[in-house]
């Protein structure tokens, strides 16, 4: 890791939004534990790809903090909520936008309920709720968040979440 930031002397927890500052822009993803994220890159111009990659990989050398930004606006859905809907979505396409649904508010609807991008000018909300295809698969996320170093991440490439 890149350890530039003061947010690297702190272990990100499951459900944590990793903010991770691009050239440009910043990428948003959900810290799932055992040292990995899930998070939507944009796969085309009006479609991303869900992914769940090693925090490490998709940071990159950029610059990243833990940052639950609106914890005092709305209340954080519980942890195996969170992750679980987390890893329902990992190889799905979801529409992509980036001033209405794109990698911040995929983040932010997984932690809150709500989607919401301030990059973009304030807070939006999606149309459709990406939750919908996560309660769809029946999944035991219990496991991956306490033991730590047992998953592997996804092959998929890095994809930006700005197209």
């Amino acid at each position: 890791f890149n350890q530039t930031s003061y947010d690297y002397y702190f272990k990100p927890k499951p459900g944590d939004l990793i903010e991770i500052f691009r050239v440009g822009y910043k990428h948003w993803a959900i810290y799932i534990g055992s040292g990995f994220v899930v998070h939507l890159g944009g796969g085309s111009r009006s479609m991303g790809v869900v992914m769940k990659e090693k925090l490490e990989d998709v940071v990159g050398g950029d610059r990243w903090r833990i940052n639950n930004y609106l914890d005092k606006k709305h209340k954080p859905q519980q942890i195996y909520t969170i992750v679980k809907q987390a890893v329902g979505f990992i190889g799905t396409r979801l529409p992509y936008n980036l001033v209405s649904s794109n990698c911040e508010h995929f983040a932010t609807d997984l932690r809150y309920g709500k989607s919401t991008s301030l990059q973009v000018g304030g807070q939006r909300k999606t149309e459709r709720s990406f939750r919908s295809a996560a309660e769809i698969r029946d999944l035991d996320v219990a496991t991956m968040i306490f033991n730590e170093g047992t998953e592997e991440p996804n092959s998929s490439p890095l994809l930006s979440c700005r197209l």
